[in-house]
């Protein structure tokens, strides 16, 4: 079992002295990608035992979760794919009350308490609401590591405070950490948990050795025996194998396939006749090339035979088709179809036949503001595809646009972007690595700070004013940060300095998107379009404001350097006058 993950997993439940089991259980542990980039889930609820309804609840809240979150976005880390799900639960369960006798009240309704344990990785990932536990195993103590919503109203009452379903929105606990080989967890509901202890749970891993379903009826009927009143569930989760450090899906699918000769027109391969070379670089090389069986022409992407002896290189280019098959947008490279097997190592993406906005900008070095625009709105729409799924682009520039001859623009390249779900799993869960082109990076990169949307942000800025102007905003100067106190020292080139016809709020636009600080820039890339198609009266006021208020740093040293000429002009009089 060496080699990747592996939980060992037991469980049992019976409804003990009651007549209705109102727990329900369940667990998942995958093969091939899925257990890469979802892991393997358990899921425990208890419905509460004043609803004639709430066994319903449990099975809906376990079987929705163990089945949807292993269809969401591979792309999502684990608490956003889980939460989603949740939250989706929780709006049926609730529907569900409304429309039932938990209209008038809610301990008749579709209710019950939920815990869940995701083992991605070398991570686990716990997600709970209600007073079901998760539990760690230690040598002498059960250590809980969820905490039981219930509202004290005296010594000797309490109520539930929070569980799916009781309302329409939900908030959910969620916490995670490293494991280790070895450990063991358990779920249980609170008719196993309140007359179990650390010793009982040695004893019945002793006794029955590697059955852990056996383990966990022992258990559970232990707890019966000792007078439980309530149903009784456990789950029993033992770490037998970890994969290694930074093992991901990308990784797996380079080892499967070999790399490719070097391809030249006329030549047959994989199922494709090659036409032409498009692009030579260093990293890759790109031909145009028709499908023998459809007669689509593609762009058939090989990489060069420099990055053949390192793999993080290869990882990346195979990112790129894996990035592109998981966003639907009009505004970024399609993947092609491919209904067969491959042997080797290459990406086959849509043709487009344009030109890169690097080529555009040569052809209109001055272009009007509203043809600018335009091109903005479509690579924002481009980007908010990549954000949605949790994505970050993080090379955008000039040539990594391209816009077809129908004037559709299209985000190109993705083998920079940063992928939660897939960072994830590989222990990197930061976008902190500068890996796009120096000049288009956000500062906080060059910090040590991370990536965020608003980096990508930043970089569109960036294209917008250098579309405009033909100049970047900060020249070279962001590319030489050593640390936050550098940010300050960040000198922003006006754009009407470039461009006098160019209306003054434009500025005040582009300053708030390219401002040193991530936080100070718009929340969202729809807020900066907005702000370029019907500016905010806060940009309307500040092209009005004095210069001094609008660049006080440029007024002074403006100031400085005119009262210099004065004082040499009078000391050049004085001279003369002596």
């Amino acid at each position: 079992m060496s080699g990747r993950l592996h939980i060992a997993i037991g469980q049992h439940s019976e409804s003990g002295v009651k007549p209705v089991n109102q727990d329900f259980h369940g667990a998942v542990e995958p093969h091939g990608h899925l257990l890469v980039t979802k892991g393997v889930a358990l899921a425990l609820a208890d419905g509460i035992s004043s609803s004639p309804v709430s066994q319903f609840a449990s099975a809906a809240a376990v079987r929705s979760f163990l089945e949807d979150y292993y269809l969401t976005s591979d792309a999502w880390p684990v608490r956003r794919a889980a939460q989603r799900v949740l939250q989706a639960t929780n709006s049926w369960l609730h529907a569900q009350t409304q429309r039932g006798e938990g209209r008038f009240d809610k301990d008749r309704g579709h209710v019950c308490t939920f815990s869940a344990l995701v083992f991605k990785g070398r991570d686990a990932h716990l997600l709970h609401v209600g007073d079901t536990r998760v539990y760690r195993l230690h040598a002498a103590a059960l250590e809980q590591l969820t905490e039981d919503h219930r509202v004290r109203a005296s010594e000797t009452v309490s109520y539930l405070g929070q569980a799916l379903g009781m309302a329409p929105s939900l908030e959910i606990d969620y916490q995670h950490w490293p494991i280790e080989t070895g450990e063991v967890y358990l779920l249980a509901t609170d008719g196993a948990y309140e007359l179990l202890a650390a010793a009982d749970v040695h004893g019945a891993l002793a006794c029955c050795g590697g059955d852990l379903d056996a383990a966990a009826r022992s258990l559970v009927r232990k707890a019966l025996q000792r007078g439980s009143r309530d149903n009784a569930t456990l789950q029993i989760a033992r770490v037998e194998s970890l994969p290694p450090e930074q093992l991901d899906e990308l990784a797996i699918l380079r080892d499967q396939l070999a790399l490719p000769p070097p391809l030249h027109a006329r030549m047959r391969f994989e199922g494709y006749t090659i036409q032409r070379d498009l692009q030579v670089s260093a990293r890759s090389h790109i031909h145009l090339a028709v499908d023998d069986h459809t007669g689509e022409q593609v762009a058939l992407k090989t990489p060069s035979i420099g990055l053949r002896d390192e793999p993080a290189s290869l990882d990346r280019f195979l990112l790129e088709e894996w990035v592109a098959r998981r966003i639907d947008s009009p505004h970024v490279l399609r993947p092609a179809t491919i209904g067969r097997p491959r042997r080797h190592l290459f990406v086959a993406m849509e043709y487009i036949d344009g030109q890169t906005l690097s080529q555009w900008m040569v052809d209109h070095p001055k272009p009007s503001l509203d043809s600018v625009r335009d091109m903005v709105q479509q690579i924002a729409k481009g980007l908010q595809a990549f954000h949605r799924k949790e994505m970050l682009h993080q090379d955008l520039r000039p040539e990594n646009i391209m816009i077809d001859r129908g004037g559709t623009v299209k985000i190109i390249d993705f083998g920079a972007v940063h992928v939660a779900g897939l960072a994830e799993a590989a222990q990197r869960p930061r976008a902190d690595a500068i890996v796009g082109s120096l000049q288009y990076t956000a500062p906080e990169y060059f910090i040590g700070d991370g990536g965020t949307p608003q980096s990508d942000l930043f970089a569109l800025a960036v294209l917008t004013y250098q579309m405009l102007t033909g100049q970047l905003p900060y020249g070279l100067q962001v590319t030489r940060l050593r640390g936050a106190h550098d940010l300050g020292k960040l000198d922003y080139s006006a754009v009407r300095t470039h461009r006098p016809d160019l209306p003054p709020w434009l500025d005040s636009v582009l300053r708030q998107a390219l401002h040193p600080r991530p936080a100070r820039r718009h929340e969202a890339l729809s807020a900066f379009v907005q702000d370029l198609q019907q500016p905010a009266a806060r940009h309307l006021a500040s092209a009005r404001k004095p210069w001094i208020e609008r660049d006080p740093a440029r007024f002074w040293r403006g100031l400085s350097v005119l009262l210099g000429l004065i004082v040499v002009a009078l000391l050049a009089r004085l001279a003369r006058a002596i």
